[in-house]
């Protein structure tokens, strides 16, 4: 895979490379949200890597890119990988564009068809990531048994349910 260090924020590179593969791949495809551009959405320092979320007409995700070569562990193209966040730990998927490099991300929606704005997809956006950072408060026991071990502590639809 392009394995690149981004030493300031990828936000940009991400945005070119969404562009890209909304014009070259997706321009035809029925599940674009007409309402919804490409944005990179508050990119931060995370473990020394670049954490933030993409929004695009048909899905939004959150990308880890590499910012240093400590700690950064490639996964290699379409292979997963959970990482472990205040909220819980979530599958990433490895892959890579021009633009950008080697990245992981991890899908939260798609298609976009309930978001009837830029606005509302991006404040979403930022909602979720603030979630992602966040320890998630005591959860009823009646709201379902603990993972097994080795399972991801919170599923994406929790998680999302938790916004």
């Amino acid at each position: 895979m392009n394995f690149r260090i981004h030493e300031v924020s990828p936000a940009e590179a991400v945005e070119e490379a969404f562009f890209r593969i909304q014009r070259e791949q997706m321009a035809d495809v029925p599940i674009l949200n007409p309402a919804l551009s490409v944005a990179a959405v508050d990119f931060q320092r995370w473990q020394g890597h670049w954490l933030g979320i993409v929004v695009t007409p048909w899905c939004m995700s959150l990308l880890l890119v590499p910012g240093s070569i400590e700690n950064w562990v490639s996964t290699g193209e379409n292979k997963r990988r959970f990482i472990r966040f205040p909220a819980g730990d979530f599958a990433f998927l490895g892959s890579a564009e021009a633009e950008l490099g080697e990245y992981q991300s991890c899908p939260l929606f798609s298609p976009m068809g309930q978001f009837a704005s830029q606005a509302e997809a991006a404040l979403t956006a930022r909602a979720s990531l603030i979630a992602l950072l966040t320890v998630p408060q005591a959860v009823p026991a009646a709201a379902g048994a603990r993972p097994a071990d080795g399972e991801p502590s919170l599923s994406r639809r929790r998680f999302l349910a938790l916004r």
